[in-house]
């Protein structure tokens, strides 16, 4: 902990502590990729300043990694002045670890090789995709996937599609590809995400902090977006699924575990 300093009570100043910490020659094998709002944050330099002018709060700092690495994340959080919740290894070593920050009442969640919430997003060989965070197609997935979505959900949402295009690779775009494939063989998840895009589309004109290009721009991705999961083949299971329609239920409740 002395090595690098106390914890941080700005979140964005202990974002980069920790970044640094994992900098270090003996944590650089070590993968850890930022998620919920500080990842988006991280992601969208140009427009980021929209999470403040929106009113988008931080509350916690979340990582997504490979349970290979579950050891190595225990003595660098430690190291960083964090408490491990034995409980939770013990519970969820598999899929998840917990920290807490003892002197701000925060915690760390870990996700190992997805986030199963509403919808599963599995992250398993993506991280190394990006250097910081989630790749940007996870990161759009994983609040298009909550099925009561939120105010902060879709201003994170709204700020990532204005800042970063849809494309078809991980070269700073949100890679349609990885979404158009995840949806083609979930009906459930394509009828949240499909369902809360359009809800990031009517939000855009109750916000007066975005000029009338950053709701155009917006627009046009999610069109874009919608566009090319309307044209992706969908898969038998898929299909079968769809007949049955929203006479079964689609999404699974969750507790909210995390600072999404």
């Amino acid at each position: 902990m002395e090595k690098y300093g106390p914890i941080q009570e700005d979140f964005y100043t202990e974002r980069t502590r920790i970044l640094r910490a994992l900098e270090q020659p003996k944590n650089r094998h070590v993968i850890m990729r930022l998620i919920g709002a500080l990842a988006f944050r991280t992601h969208c330099p140009q427009f980021g300043r929209l999470q403040d002018a929106l009113g988008r709060k931080f509350t916690d700092i979340d990582f997504g990694s490979y349970p290979r690495f579950a050891r190595d994340i225990s003595r660098i959080l430690t190291e960083l002045g964090y408490e491990e919740d034995k409980m939770v290894t013990r519970l969820f070593g598999e899929s998840r670890m917990l920290f807490h920050d003892q002197a701000f009442g925060r915690h760390i969640d870990i996700f190992f090789n997805k986030l199963d919430f509403c919808h599963i997003v599995s992250f398993a060989g993506r991280l190394e995709a990006e250097q910081l965070t989630l790749p940007l197609a996870e990161l759009l997935m994983e609040k298009m996937q909550i099925f009561q979505i939120n105010e902060k959900d879709l201003i994170d949402t709204i700020m990532l599609l204005r800042e970063h295009p849809i494309g078809n690779n991980d070269d700073d775009q949100i890679n349609a590809t990885i979404i158009t494939q995840a949806l083609a063989d979930d009906w459930g998840f394509w009828r949240t995400m499909t369902g809360n895009l359009k809800l990031v589309v009517e939000m855009l004109d109750r916000y007066d902090s975005l000029a009338e290009e950053d709701r155009q721009v917006v627009r046009q991705r999610v069109a874009d977006l919608q566009q090319r999961i309307d044209a992706k083949p969908k898969t038998l299971r898929w299909t079968l699924r769809s007949k049955v329609g929203e006479r079964v239920k689609w999404y699974k409740d969750v507790e909210e575990l995390m600072d999404r």
